[in-house]
């Protein structure tokens, strides 16, 4: 595998939101894994290592993106994840990792809305990866 590019796994069902995130990951110079369920991307991690990842929240379950988030922060500490959701529009619930509490149990390191914005996303990633 190409390894002089950043990989990046994106965890989504929504298949349109993949083959978006995946056009905007290449054209930020990364390498885009794409898993369309959190059994999915829990397979991709047992194969590849990425440099960050970007999960949804809801998907198989309400809960898949924590399951996930902490599943992969237990084999890879290191490796950044942005929760990438609609949570907020779908169910009305307020959502984010804005207290010490909150990203101790969500295990995630940022929290994106969906509709994030290309430029922003780019920021987030680049932030992310300390580059």
């Amino acid at each position: 595998m190409n390894r002089d590019k950043k990989i990046i796994l994106v965890i989504d069902d929504d298949i349109d939101y993949l083959e978006q995130m995946k056009i905007q990951i290449t054209s930020f110079g990364f390498l885009p894994i794409l898993a369309e369920s959190q059994k999915e991307g829990e397979e991709k991690i047992n194969e590849i290592k990425p440099d960050l990842v970007i999960v949804d929240l809801m998907m198989e379950n309400q809960d898949s993106g924590f399951i996930f988030c902490y599943k992969i922060k237990k084999k890879f500490p290191e490796v950044p994840v942005i929760i990438a959701s609609a949570v907020t529009a779908e169910t009305g619930m307020i959502f984010g990792l804005n207290s010490e509490e909150d990203r101790n149990w969500i295990k995630a390191d940022q929290y994106l809305e969906k509709g994030i914005r290309p430029d922003q996303l780019q920021r987030e990633i680049n932030k992310l990866l300390k580059l």
